[in-house]
C-alpha cells in the first residue's frame, strides 16, 4: 500500500471512531474529524494538541489565527505548510475549546502513532505541553520531560519503531503552541527564535 492509501484508512478509521467520548459531539455539530495536511513525505512533521473550532468545521489543522502565525513561522525559516506535515494528537474538538482529557490523549493517539509509522519524519516538532508531554514519554524521553518553560526551543534525540519494529533514528524539537503568541505578545518573539533551531533539518 502506498502512503497515502495507509493514511486514507487512517482517515477512514476516525470517521467511524465511534469509541471516541468527542464523536457524538462531531456528529452533532456537523464537525469533521481533522486527520493531518502536508506532505506525506515530510521530514519534519508539527503536533499539536487538539483541533479548534475552524480546524474542526473544516476538518483542516491550524487553520484559524494560530495557524497563520504557524505560516508565519515556517516561511521565517524558508518552509512552506506543503512541505511539513501537520496533525494534533486528538483529532476531534473538545467542547467549549478546553485542553484534551488525559482519556482523550490516550483513545486518539494510536492513530498519531500510524502516522509518525506511515511519514517517517527525521524531525517531530511538539507544539504545546500536551504534545511534549505525550510524544517524549512515547518515545522514551521520561527522564528529559520537564515545564515547557524550561525545554522549549530544545531538541533530543530518540528511535522510533515501524510496523516491522525496525527502528528508525529521530529528533524531538519542544516548542511552545503558537496560540500562546496570541495570548502573549512576547511569546511571538521566543517562537520565532525557537523555530530556528530547525533551519539545521531542512
Amino acid at each position: 500500500m502506498t502512503k497515502h492509501d495507509r493514511m486514507k484508512e487512517v482517515r477512514d478509521d476516525l470517521f467511524a471512531f465511534e469509541l471516541s467520548p468527542l464523536y457524538e459531539y462531531r456528529t452533532a455539530n456537523k464537525f469533521f474529524p481533522v486527520i493531518g495536511e502536508g506532505s506525506h513525505d515530510a521530514s519534519i512533521m508539527f503536533v499539536g494538541e487538539a483541533p479548534g473550532l475552524n480546524e474542526a468545521k473544516t476538518g483542516r489543522p491550524f487553520c484559524g489565527a494560530a495557524g497563520k502565525f504557524l505560516s508565519l513561522l515556517l516561511e521565517s525559516i524558508g518552509l512552506t505548510r506543503d512541505k511539513v506535515y501537520i496533525t494534533n494528537i486528538v483529532k476531534d474538538r473538545p467542547p467549549e475549546n478546553r485542553d484534551p482529557t488525559p482519556q482523550e490523549i490516550a483513545l486518539y493517539s494510536p492513530f498519531l502513532d500510524r502516522q509518525v509509522q506511515i511519514i517517517q519524519p527525521k524531525v517531530i516538532v511538539t507544539l504545546g505541553r500536551h504534545s511534549m508531554g505525550y510524544v517524549m514519554r512515547r518515545y522514551d524521553l521520561d527522564l528529559e520531560l520537564d515545564a515547557i518553560s524550561k525545554i522549549h526551543g530544545k531538541t533530543f534525540e530518540t528511535i522510533y519503531f515501524d510496523e516491522n519494529n525496525q527502528p528508525h533514528p529521530v529528533t524531538i524539537v519542544t516548542l511552545y503552541h503558537p496560540a500562546a503568541a496570541l495570548y502573549n505578545g512576547g511569546m511571538r518573539d521566543t517562537l520565532k527564535k525557537d523555530f530556528e533551531v530547525l533551519k539545521k533539518f531542512i
